[in-house]
């Protein structure tokens, strides 16, 4: 079997050109898919996407097929989780006329969208809002996300930036609002206990004025005059502050060329992709590669990269830390549903990418004393049962390329001592199995830590 697979994945070429076409991004968002259409790197942080379902299990991914509302765009989402979290900065495009001595909670900002107009591929996601009729396309780099809004008129047209969609607030607020920048952040709670976000975005149009809602959380930026109607914004964001975030933006700014923009994270999705090549041109065989090209695109969202261009990140410790350029932090580590098929794939197929993931390992475990369970947001959620983090490491140790890079030493001292913290039952099991005298889930602890 193992020969096969090794087959299937390296001997076999490709005649299909272009493997971003092959992907439907609305695979998976109907269901209990939890997926999301909109775009993003492989692997990046930003993962830019329309919200139309603030709650239930099938909006984890704050998106679901079925819907006919949007509340906005966001700039973080997960993929396929069974459990909600992220969501955050969300923007949402406005047109009507909007008076004096009204707040920013007073004014409809949700809309209809037509879903014969809404479109998703590979670094591009695009809807017609219905009412007030305002066209809306997004694509990413791998840090900032990039909106384009065509209104239906130049006068009079707003944008909505929201810090109090999604999950509960700790702390948040808007530090600078002045002519076509804004800056802000937003620290929150939910599935991730303490989650930081920091952004920056730029307009290509000026800002008139600003109506904040009653408890400043959300702000209504009034635009007077945008030429040839259309605005064109593009928004950093990072764990470690605004200095990142605006950083981030500085170091991916593409100068509001949104079509530039598309094609870089097109080129970066072909280039991932690439990596297993299908050779089979018959026409009843199409349905089959979009899905299996769709099922590879989907392995590479998460994990996401959680570190700033100037290397700097956020801790499992919450204390900002300095990272390696050369392996960078990262974040979104679902090990239960991952350990089995996900990671043994990255290390067939993209090993420099899991060898990146076991380091980030070992620095979480410097931080927390025990190698991760299910990290989000430089978090522990300790989610679902078992150590699986550990064949993980283990198997990217064996398996590695340029021996040295991961140290045995180092990760025998983290297996320890996750192994006497005795999470899942760990310890009981030292006798071949876990009785269920011992814990609940006897059962599937034993054989998760097999």
């Amino acid at each position: 079997m193992f020969k096969i697979i090794l087959i299937f994945f390296f001997s076999i070429h490709i005649l299909l050109g272009q493997y971003s076409s092959y992907v439907n991004p609305f695979i998976g968002t109907g269901g209990h898919g939890h997926t999301f259409p909109g775009p993003t790197t492989p692997n990046g942080m930003v993962q830019l996407s329309p919200d139309t379902r603030l709650e239930g299990w099938d909006g984890c991914s704050g998106y679901h097929y079925s819907d006919s509302l949007i509340y906005g765009f966001s700039h973080t989402h997960l993929s396929g989780t069974g459990i909600p979290d992220y969501c955050d900065i969300l923007l949402m495009p406005g047109s009507e006329i909007i008076h004096d001595n009204i707040t920013a909670d007073e004014i409809k900002t949700i809309s209809v969208f037509n879903k014969k107009t809404e479109k998703s591929k590979v670094g591009l996601y695009e809807v017609f809002l219905e009412d007030p009729k305002i066209k809306v396309r997004l694509t990413a780099t791998p840090r900032t996300g990039i909106h384009e809004y065509l209104f239906p008129k130049v006068n009079n047209n707003w944008i909505l930036i929201d810090l109090k969609h999604r999950d509960k607030i700790i702390h948040a607020g808007f530090s600078k609002i002045e002519k076509n920048e804004i800056t802000g952040y937003r620290i929150s709670t939910g599935w991730a206990k303490e989650q930081h976000i920091y952004f920056s975005l730029k307009c290509s149009s000026d800002i008139d004025h600003v109506i904040y809602s009653k408890d400043s959380l959300k702000a209504i930026c009034i635009f007077k005059n945008i030429k040839n109607k259309k605005l064109v914004i593009q928004c950093g964001i990072s764990s470690v502050d605004e200095m990142g975030a605006r950083n981030n933006l500085a170091v991916e700014w593409l100068n509001f060329n949104f079509n530039l923009a598309y094609k870089n994270c097109n080129n970066l999705w072909n280039d991932a992709l690439s990596r297993i090549q299908v050779n089979d041109n018959r026409v009843e065989k199409k349905e089959q590669i979009i899905i299996f090209y769709t099922a590879l695109y989907h392995t590479l969202i998460h994990p996401s990269l959680f570190q700033d261009c100037d290397n700097r990140y956020r801790g499992m410790d919450q204390r900002i830390r300095m990272g390696s350029a050369e392996f960078p932090r990262y974040t979104v580590f679902s090990l239960w549903d991952t350990y089995r098929a996900a990671h043994p794939l990255y290390q067939l197929v993209y090993p420099e990418m899991n060898l990146k993931f076991a380091k980030t390992f070992l620095s979480q475990f410097s931080e927390n004393g025990r190698l991760p369970v299910w990290e989000l947001a430089g978090n522990e959620t300790f989610c679902m049962i078992g150590n699986h983090s550990i064949p993980v490491l283990v198997n990217a140790y064996l398996n590695q390329k340029n021996p040295g890079l991961l140290n045995k030493k180092e990760i025998l001292k983290a297996i320890e001592s996750t192994f006497e913290k005795n999470y899942s039952n760990i310890n009981s099991f030292q006798k071949g199995y876990i009785s269920m005298k011992d814990a609940s889930e006897s059962v599937s602890k034993t054989i998760e830590n097999s």
